[in-house]
C-alpha cells in the first residue's frame, strides 16, 4: 500500500484492476452514500487481510475480483433503489447486485456466489460455511462494523485504510439509514433479525413484537414449561402479590423467580446480598422462620420496560415485633413479558 495522494484509491490500496471491478466501484459510488462506499472498500481490503492471514491466496484459492465486487456492492440495499423496495435490505441488495452483474454478462455461477455473500453478511454462523468468497465477505464487513478479529490485521493496516476512506462514524450512520428504512417499512424489518431490534429500539414501547411477544400471538397456546412455569408478574403491581403468595406458601425457588439472577436485595438494615445463590439462602431463612409479609402499594413509576415502585410493608414472624418499613424496589421486565426485582431495599429510605 503507499500512501500518495496523486494516486488513485485503486492504486493506493492495490485494488484488483478490471474493468469490472472500476464498474463496481463507480455504480456503488453513486448508489450509496460516500461513508458507505468507503465502508464497502474498507471491508473488501480487511477481508483480504483475512485470506492472506489464512494462508489462502488470491486466483488459487478465492476469486478477488468476485471478493472486490461482493464486499463494494454489500450494501445497495441501503440505496435509493433498495429503499423502494419490500425486502431486508441484504436481500434487496443482493437482488440489485446480480441485476448489475448480469448487466455486465458474469456467469451465473459467480453471480450466485455474491449474491449469497451480500445477503448472507449479517448472518454470523451461516456466511462461514458457505463459499470462501461469502465467508471473506462476512469476515471483512464485520471487522470494519464491529471490530471483530481486528487483532489479527497487519499491524497498521487499519490506520492507513482510514486515513485514506475515514471512518465517519461508520457504524452510527449506517445504524440510521437501516432505521430510516425500517420506520418507513416495517415489514423490511422481521422481528427476528438485527434490524429488527434496531427498529424495536426507536418505536413506543411495546409496539414492536419480541420474540415472546411472537409466541404469545402464535396462537397454539405453548406456556413456559419446568421451573419457569411459575405464574408470572404480567404487570410491576403483581410483583407484591406474588411475593406475598410464595411466602406464604414456603416456596423458596417461587421467591427467587421474582429476582433477576444479579438483582440486589436487602433482607435487613446494613445487609446487602448480590445475586440468585445468596437471595435463595435469605429467602430460605424467611420461609423457615415462618415470616409473613403484607405490602400496600405507594407508587409505581414505569417508563417502559423498567418500573420503580414503593410498597409499604409489614413484615412479621422474624422476631418479636412486626418490622415496619417503605421499600425501594426497581422492576425489570423481562424478555418473557414478566416483571421481577434489580433491586429491592425494604430500608432505603
Amino acid at each position: 500500500m503507499t500512501t500518495d495522494a496523486h494516486l488513485s484509491v485503486f492504486e493506493q490500496l492495490d485494488l484488483p484492476d478490471t474493468s469490472l471491478t472500476r464498474d463496481t466501484f463507480a455504480f456503488a459510488a453513486q448508489a450509496t452514500p460516500a461513508f458507505i462506499h468507503d465502508h464497502c472498500v474498507r471491508s473488501y481490503v480487511f477481508a483480504r487481510a483475512h485470506a492472506q492471514n489464512q494462508g489462502l491466496r488470491a486466483g488459487t484459492d478465492y476469486d478477488d475480483e468476485l471478493l472486490f465486487v461482493a464486499c463494494v456492492l454489500h450494501d445497495l440495499g441501503l440505496s435509493e433503489e433498495g429503499s423502494n423496495s419490500d425486502q431486508r435490505f441484504e436481500v434487496d441488495g443482493a437482488d440489485i447486485a446480480a441485476a448489475f452483474l448480469r448487466e455486465r454478462g458474469v456467469e451465473e455461477e459467480r453471480i450466485a456466489v455474491a449474491w449469497d455473500a451480500i445477503a448472507l453478511h449479517t448472518s454470523d454462523g451461516i456466511a462461514s460455511r458457505k463459499d470462501t468468497e461469502v465467508a471473506l465477505a462476512q469476515a471483512g464487513i464485520a471487522t470494519d462494523i464491529l471490530g471483530i478479529q481486528r487483532e489479527s490485521l497487519p499491524p497498521g493496516l487499519a490506520d492507513e485504510v482510514h486515513a485514506l476512506l475515514p471512518r465517519q462514524d461508520l457504524a452510527h450512520g449506517f445504524s440510521d439509514l437501516i432505521i430510516t428504512q425500517a420506520v418507513a417499512k416495517p415489514h423490511k424489518a422481521s422481528p427476528t433479525t438485527f434490524i429488527g431490534d434496531l427498529l424495536r429500539r426507536h418505536l413506543p414501547y411495546g409496539a414492536y413484537p419480541n420474540w415472546y411477544d411472537l409466541i404469545d400471538a402464535a396462537g397454539w397456546g405453548d406456556k413456559p414449561v419446568g421451573v419457569t412455569a411459575r405464574r408470572r408478574a404480567e404487570t410491576p403491581q403483581q410483583v407484591g402479590t406474588l411475593y406475598m403468595e410464595y411466602l406464604e406458601a414456603g416456596d423458596v425457588e417461587g421467591l427467587v423467580s421474582l429476582y433477576e439472577p444479579n438483582a440486589h436485595f436487602v433482607p435487613t438494615p446494613g445487609t446487602h446480598l448480590v445475586g440468585t445463590d445468596a437471595i435463595r439462602e435469605a429467602m430460605r431463612q424467611m420461609v423457615d422462620s415462618g415470616a409473613r409479609l403484607k405490602l400496600e402499594p405507594r407508587e409505581i413509576r414505569q417508563v417502559d420496560d423498567v418500573a420503580l415502585v414503593s410498597n409499604n410493608a409489614i413484615l412479621t414472624g422474624v422476631g418479636p415485633e412486626p418490622v415496619l418499613s417503605t421499600t425501594t424496589e426497581i422492576l425489570r421486565r423481562q424478555p418473557d413479558g414478566g416483571w421481577v426485582h434489580v433491586v429491592d431495599d425494604p430500608f432505603f429510605s
